[in-house]
Parts: C-alpha cells; sequence; structure tokens
C-alpha cells in the first residue's frame, strides 16, 4: 500500500525502523508542527520550501528554538479486566478503502473492513467473508460463496449485493480511487466503467444474496492476491450515501475492530467488533493510537506506551544484552523496498546514462551501514527476499563505481554536470534537518559527481496527492513500497508496467511490458518466474530506480502484551494480541 505503505502501499523512506507499522506516513523522524528552511554547509545540502504536516511521530529531538511537541493524548482509562493496548500511530490520509494507497491509512484500514479473502499472518492466501470460491472459465470465472451470518459493525447482515455496489463504487471514475484500476483491472468492465464508458462492471454478478460470480479478462494466477487489497472491500451502501464526505468519520466497517473515535494529530481509538464473523475473534477491547506527544520511546520508558519502533538513535542500546530493554526487544523483516525514483520525463533523467550514473556513484554499502547501522539490508534488486517461490540470484545489479559513473555522465546528451538543469530530491518531512540517510545520499552525489541537489520536504498526505498525480510534478524522489500481496508482479508490473497507474516515474520500455504481459498470464510456476527475471534485470539495467535496501523493522513490547508480531506486509494483526492483566 503508495508505503505509503504499501499495501499498497508506498512508505515513505525514512520511516522504517521509526513507526508504527510502518508510521510509515508520517515520519521522517520529526516531532511537533514547524516548517523551518536552512543550509547545512556541511553536507552542501539545501533545504528548500517545506510544508507544515498533520502532528507527526518520530525519534529525532526538535531544535531548540521550535515548538514543544505536543503532549501525549489523553486516553479513557481501561475499566477492571479491560484489555487495552497503547501504540504510536501516525495521521492517515484516509480512511476510505477505495482511496486508501499507503501503509498508514492501511494499519487502519485492514482492521475496520475486510473483503471477500484475505492473507493470515503466515503469508497464506485465507477465505475472509467469502467461505469458499469455485474457478471456471478456463481461469476466468470466479464463483465465490458468502459466510452465513457476517454482519456489519451495525448488525446489518453483509450480501452479495453489497460486494456489487461496492465493487461499482471503487470502479466508478466519480470516486476518484488511484488504485481501483490496479487492483481491479483484470475485472471484465472494470476499466470501461472507469473510463466513463459502461455504467456497471459487466463482469461482477449477484447470483444470489450469498453468491457473487466476478468474470476476469484471461486466466491470472495472482488475481485473488489483489482482491485482498482494500480496493475490494465491501462498503455499507447506506453509510457511505448519508455520511457524504465526512462517511468515514463513523465508518460500519465488517472488519475485526470498528472506529470509536478520531482527532486528527492527536489519537485514534478502535474498539472491538462484538460481530466478527471468524477466527480468532480479537481479544482487546480497545487499541489507542497516539498520533502526538513526543518521543515514542520516551513515552515507552515513562510505561506510557505497551510497544513501540525502534529508532536509529536507540538502536545501539537496545541491541546490547546487558540493556534490560533487550529482553523487550523483537525483530522482523519486511516485503519491502525503499528508493530513489526518477521522472524519465524530467531532465536530466530523461537520459539512462545520468541514471545509470546515479546508481554507479552511490556506495549504498558504506551509506545503509552507517545510516543504519547495518540493521538493513541492501538491495540490489527491486523484489525483496523473502517473496515465496522468487529468487533471482543471476540479477547483475549496478554496483558502485564512480569512475564509471563520470564516465556514462560524459557519454550522456549532457556531457557534463554543469549543463544539467537544478535539480532537486523531493521527499516527505516537515521541516528541519532532512533524514540522515537523504543527506548522506546527497553528499555522495556531490563528492562523486559534482551535483547540488536541493531537497523539499512535503507532508505525507501532499505528497502522496502529488506523485500520484497524472503529471507527477517531482524530478527525483524518496519513496518506498511494501508488499500488497506476496508475488513479484506485485513489484514488477505494478510499479514499472507502462500502463500501470502506480508507476510514477514515466519509465516505458517495450520489451519490460511484453515480458510482465507474459509473465501475467503464465500458468507454470517456473516459466513464470523466469519472466519476471528478465523484466528484473531490464528494469535494473535501464535505471528509472536507485534500490537502496530493505526493510528490517525492530520493536520493544512490553512483557504483558502477548501474541505481538511484526508481519512480513500490513494484514489484520490486532486480533492474534491480546494483553495479560496479571503482573
Amino acid at each position: 500500500m503508495s508505503e505509503q505503505s504499501g499495501k499498497k502501499r508506498w512508505i515513505p523512506l525514512a520511516a522504517v525502523l521509526l513507526v508504527i507499522c510502518l508510521l510509515a506516513a508520517c515520519v521522517i523522524g520529526v516531532l511537533g508542527m514547524w516548517a523551518i528552511s536552512k543550509n547545512v554547509a556541511e553536507t552542501g545540502v539545501t533545504i528548500i520550501e517545506t510544508r507544515v504536516p498533520d502532528a507527526g511521530n518520530g525519534s529525532t529531538t526538535p531544535p531548540e528554538d521550535q515548538p514543544t511537541p505536543p503532549p501525549m493524548p489523553t486516553f479513557a482509562p481501561a475499566s477492571p479486566g479491560e484489555q487495552v493496548l497503547t501504540i504510536p500511530g501516525g495521521d492517515p490520509p484516509t480512511l476510505d478503502p477505495h482511496l486508501s494507497g499507503d501503509a498508514t491509512s492501511a494499519v487502519y484500514v485492514v482492521e475496520i473492513f475486510s473483503g471477500l479473502v484475505a492473507y493470515d499472518v503466515n503469508l497464506n492466501l485465507v477465505p475472509d467473508i467469502a467461505e469458499s470460491w469455485d474457478v471456471g472459465g478456463d481461469g476466468t470465472v470466479y464463483t465465490f460463496y458468502l459466510r452465513k451470518g457476517v454482519k456489519f459493525h451495525n448488525g446489518k447482515p453483509v450480501r452479495a449485493q453489497d460486494f456489487k455496489w461496492s465493487f461499482e463504487r471503487a470502479c466508478d471514475f466519480k470516486t476518484g480511487s488511484s488504485t481501483a484500476a490496479t487492483y481491479m483491472g483484470d475485472i471484465v468492465g472494470c476499466l470501461d466503467k472507469l473510463r466513463g464508458r459502461a455504467d456497471e462492471v459487466s463482469g461482477v454478478k449477484v447470483i444470489d444474496d450469498n453468491t457473487l460470480e466476478i468474470t476476469i479478462d484471461a486466466p491470472k494466477a495472482y488475481f485473488l492476491s489483489k482482491l485482498t487489497y482494500p480496493t475490494a472491500y465491501v462498503l455499507d451502501q447506506e453509510n457511505v450515501e448519508r455520511g457524504g464526505r465526512t462517511w468515514t468519520d463513523n465508518p460500519n466497517g465488517t472488519g475485526p475492530f470498528k472506529l470509536d473515535s478520531i482527532n486528527f494529530g492527536e489519537s485514534i481509538v478502535l474498539r472491538k467488533n462484538e460481530n466478527y464473523y471468524r477466527d480468532p475473534q480479537p481479544q482487546l477491547d480497545r487499541i489507542n493510537f497516539a498520533l502526538s506527544g513526543g518521543s515514542a520511546m520516551i513515552r515507552y520508558e515513562n510505561d506510557e506506551l505497551d510497544a513501540t519502533p525502534v529508532g536509529l538513535a536507540d538502536i545501539e542500546r537496545v541491541t546490547d544484552p546487558t540493556n534490560p530493554l533487550n529482553a523487550e526487544l523483537m525483530s522482523g523483516t519486511r516485503l519491502s523496498v525503499f528508493y530513489l525514483g526518477f521522472n524519465v520525463n524530467k531532465p536530466p533523467f530523461d537520459d539512462p546514462k545520468v541514471r545509470q550514473a546515479f546508481n554507479y556513484a552511490l556506495n549504498k554499502n558504506k551509506i545503509v551501514s552507517v545510516v543504519y547501522k547495518e540493521t538493513v539490508p541492501i538491495a540490489e534488486g527491486i523484489v525483496p527476499p523473502g517473496i515465496p517461490g522468487y529468487t533471482n540470484p543471476d540479477l547483475v545489479p549496478l554496483e558502485y563505481d564512480p569512475r564509471k559513473a563520470l564516465d556514462l555522465i560524459a557519454e550522456s546528451k549532457y556531457g557534463d554536470v554543469t549543463e544539467f538543469p537544478d535539480i532537486t530530491l523531493y521527499t516527505t518531512g516537515a521541516g528541519g534537518s532532512p533524514a540522515r540517510i537523504t543527506e548522506a545520499i546527497v553528499a555522495s552525489l556531490k563528492e562523486e559527481l559534482g551535483v547540488d541537489i536541493a531537497i523539499q520536504q512535503t507532508d505525507w498526505a501532499t505528497f502522496l496527492s502529488d506523485i500520484t498525480s497524472p503529471e507527477n510534478p517531482y524530478q527525483m524522489y524518496q519513496l518506498g513500497w511494501i508488499a500488497d500481496y506476496p508475488d513479484p508482479q506485485n513489484f514488477l508490473d505494478l510499479l514499472f508496467h507502462s500502463d500501470s497507474n502506480q508507476n510514477h516515474m514515466g519509465y516505458s520500455n517495450p520489451d519490460v511490458d511484453a515480458l510482465l504481459d507474459k509473465a501475467g498470464v503464465e500458468q507454470d510456476p517456473q516459466t513464470r518466474t523466469e519472466l519476471y527475471r528478465q523484466a528484473e534485470q531490464l528494469i535494473i539495467n535501464d535505471a528509472p530506480w536507485v534500490p537502496l535496501y530493505f526493510d528490517f523493522e525492530q520493536w520493544l513490547v512490553k512483557p504483558r502484551v502477548k501474541g505481538f508480531f511484526i508481519p512480513p506486509m500490513i494484514v489484520p494483526k490486532f486480533q492474534y494480541i491480546s494483553i495479560s492483566n496479571e503482573g
């Protein structure tokens, strides 16, 4: 998620290790609400216009002349025997499943809403509201049989008609979904409705109250996986239409938790859905997300939080076996990749030799080792390790070679960096010093290529709006992507196919498109894997990205919290967690 996050899921570059389930989206590590402009002489970095974001969380300390971060929000005390989990959270750009495309929103959306199928904590595709399904029509017709007794939060029964209406809404161009074409475009009639050429999605049919039929345009191994994305979640038509633009203030979902309250910049509270329809039943009565309050680490040590991600400033002490906090440390890998993206339609990145030079100029091993203290693995390719059934052992990366980088600049149509236009690196943040990895990247490019790069920070919601616009205004940007589903198609096809709405680089290679199209309908797993391997190598050669690193998270978790885990991607997880009120 544009990871946000993500699943979707676009996630800001420096969110790794800093935020809840990627608190992704709110953080480059800035506290409070302020915007400043300053020059960082020691790195040659220029920070230009910044924008004031919603209040966020992070692990850095604001300059002394900046406002004090807002206080920790006040939550209702737990009643005797009540299980309450309090953790840091981020302001979601939206709680509308059909509009969400980032990791921060997804953390809440996957708990409040649900769909036909889902992934469990072990990345198994499992029935959700659909109890079972059949596949016919040579792999193009899916018939879903809904569970009996599934209810919305207010007790209203869920019917196949609700899915039909929800799919129609997601694929209506008036809804404005930036993800519907990506995740539902395989359904016959979806693209026609998105383009205003049809009044309905013809490939979605209601057989009866408990039976839904979906027809797709070709057999595709990943189709069911796409239905786990929030764009395919079921909504209550009456709730949406009566609530108008603010319907998500009181959403009537079907997930294991329901929204109790939301105060942007302060707190979000979820409560247990007593009508939840499948196991495991949620044990937590309430989840408090603190969106403000200063350092999450300090709050954790003051026993104000039950769990928190560990920021870079605290990695060394919490990994020290002699530190008492070490006993509460939990680690886990994520199926996500962080990168620099180039807009290939904007100079100087319209020349592939320049893009390749930027790849060769970065000593990623040194940068990531110093900044992240060897806690995250270097990314030489695009697809994270751990995707079931996929490896690319013969991938040839664009490894650090500053001499080759300079040669490529000389061979480019620009000839020399002095002929480059001004270059700006766009990133998420709220003023103050940029993330340390951003400073290191810009300083390295200055040292190796002699190129000056300005940094422009903007808040996460604005960043998402800009980058997902039809004409991405960003010349060069930092971002991350976390798996929506564990398949190489979710990275290679969604991010690099010429026709994908998630391809924000403007990148287009007909040979890559042909390989991705062929892999999309290939039924033999080995042949499909080989096609994706070839596509990944071509993309690396064309260099629309500089892959930086894959994700690894570390959390501190109080002993009273039982069942806590770090999932490889964003899935409903709080129904697995409980609080021990003993000792």
